[in-house]
């Protein structure tokens, strides 16, 4: 019997429940009470029942009495404070579903409940583990993503030796565990939780490694700080500060990582860093970091085959006023001292960066830098960064090539610039570069930039190395007409002719990606 989405206020009369139905939707309607009138009595043979997103808020006692053969019950999304003890009985249910049951504070003993499988109670407001858990010892899948949970009860998780998806809600430090707890779950696949510091991190990932599992899918967590995830496979640490030892990157791919208010940081990747050899890295974000003066310290490269940050797609540096380079040399930790020439690997396939208040930053990117950021597709920089230019030049680099030659910034595949609240910003690339980006779509230039008044040149790809008429063919600017009025020309009208008909008015909120 299926009914889902068809708008019904209460069950079907008990005419519909047929002595031989097996399966039944009722998903997605306004039943809001199961009133005991319409209670069918002959469902000796209902394995499923589907009742979520029904803002049911109460379900008699002799509801699932003559369900004896339920297997799969539904009620995500309902307004349930309670389940009725009947459910006790259900001795075949194999999967229980209550996600998203706001209002769900109280659970049945569900030791009787011996062929369960799957159970998931994310997002209620249950505080105590349910009584009997421990009695189910066929759990495959388990979901306590439950911020209102008080605690896991000490010899619970030994006991589901069976479990291969776990889920724990990691902004409930109330919640952290510890490796010896989880030890025992050999066929783990997928995790998700909290632990209660780096050496319990670390125990789980040796012991993960000594009997060679590796997790499909997990996101390990130190300290209570959550992120949307981009990747299956991420580590996540929070307010930690001068942990002792290594933290275990390696034997785990991490694809994703996230380090905030973890203040004694200098350098993520250094000679002496646990990160140097998470190499599968996709995704990365330091945040709110008071000491990070550089992302990678070329001491890491000197001791190390490892190539840190060579699979990077996405680079996001928030709220780090120490930070003056991604790429630095030892000399240049605490001085404005950087490499001339890049290692090959790092951040080769990068593409795109944010950059939001970093008020030591200077320039953004230098032109050494460029030939690893070949892949790059974004650039955005925010908030009163103290940056002067986003693509720069060193002075010995100019005096080598003359006062009058071209400095080429190639960037083959960026795609969009955004620029806002610069307020010291003099220029977008040094005065003597020409940027070579045919694949640029968007130029978004808003807030206060009162120090910027140009826009650097194009050449072609292909071409005679001629800028100042030419403009990449896809190309968008967008800014205030205040700014755009008082650009100034440098001589050079065609290019602001060519140039014109590619500017629109906008007017922008800021917002962080």
């Amino acid at each position: 019997m299926i009914q889902a989405g068809s708008q019904l206020e209460e069950l079907p009369e008990k005419e519909q429940w047929s002595p031989d139905i097996e399966k039944v939707s009722l998903m997605y309607n306004s039943i809001s009470e199961i009133s005991i009138d319409v209670l069918p009595t002959k469902c000796q043979l209902l394995t499923t029942l589907l009742l979520q997103g029904n803002p049911i808020k109460k379900i008699p006692y002799s509801f699932f009495t003559n369900m004896p053969c339920l297997s799969v019950l539904n009620l995500s999304s309902t307004k349930i404070q309670s389940l009725p003890n009947s459910i006790s009985e259900l001795k075949n249910l194999t999967t229980l579903l209550l996600c998203g049951c706001r209002e769900l504070r109280d659970l049945p003993c569900l030791s009787m409940l011996q062929e369960l499988k799957k159970l998931d109670l994310s997002g209620t407001k249950i505080e105590e583990v349910p009584e009997g858990m421990d009695m189910l010892i066929k759990l495959r899948y388990l979901n306590l993503q439950v911020f209102s949970l008080k605690e896991i009860s000490a010899g619970l998780l030994p006991k589901l030796v069976h479990l291969q998806h776990l889920s724990f809600e990691v902004d409930n430090e109330k919640t952290s565990l510890k490796a010896e707890e989880m030890e025992p779950l050999k066929k783990l696949e997928c995790f998700t939780g909290c632990f209660e510091d780096i050496n319990e991190l670390n125990k789980f990932i040796s012991s993960m490694q000594q009997s060679k599992k590796n997790l499909i899918k997990y996101s390990l967590h130190v300290g209570s700080a959550n992120f949307p995830h981009r990747r299956d496979k991420r580590v996540t640490i929070g307010g930690v500060q001068n942990w002792e030892g290594e933290l275990i990157m390696h034997p785990i791919e991490i694809q994703e990582l996230n380090i905030l208010k973890c203040d004694y940081l200098r350098s993520l990747v250094d000679d002496n860093s646990s990160f140097k050899n998470a190499i599968d890295l996709r995704v990365c974000r330091i945040w709110w970091c008071e000491g990070i003066e550089c992302v990678v310290s070329l001491s890491s490269f000197a001791s190390s085959s490892a190539q840190p940050f060579q699979s990077l797609e996405r680079l996001n540096l928030i709220d780090l006023p120490k930070l003056s380079a991604l790429i630095m040399k030892d000399a240049g930790i605490g001085s404005e001292t950087t490499s001339t020439l890049a290692p090959s690997a790092p951040f080769s396939h990068l593409k795109g960066i944010t950059i939001f208040k970093c008020s030591s930053m200077k320039t953004l990117l230098p032109h050494w830098l460029l030939p690893n950021l070949q892949n790059l597709e974004q650039i955005w920089v925010d908030y009163y960064d103290e940056v002067v230019e986003i693509l720069g030049a060193e002075t010995s680099e100019v005096e080598e090539k003359g006062s009058d030659a071209l400095i080429k910034f190639h960037l083959p595949k960026l795609r969009e610039l955004e620029l806002w609240r610069l307020p010291n910003l003099k220029s977008i690339c040094s005065k003597s570069g020409v940027m070579v980006c045919d694949s640029l779509q968007l130029i978004q230039v808003a807030g206060d930039f009162d120090k910027l008044k140009r826009i650097p040149p194009f050449v072609a790809l292909v071409g005679n190395g001629q800028p100042f008429a030419y403009a990449p063919p896809s190309l968008t600017i967008r800014s205030s007409t205040e700014w755009w009025e008082s650009l100034e020309w440098d001589g050079h009208p065609n290019f602001k002719n060519v140039l014109q008909s590619l500017w629109k008015e906008k007017r922008f909120e800021p917002f962080i990606v």
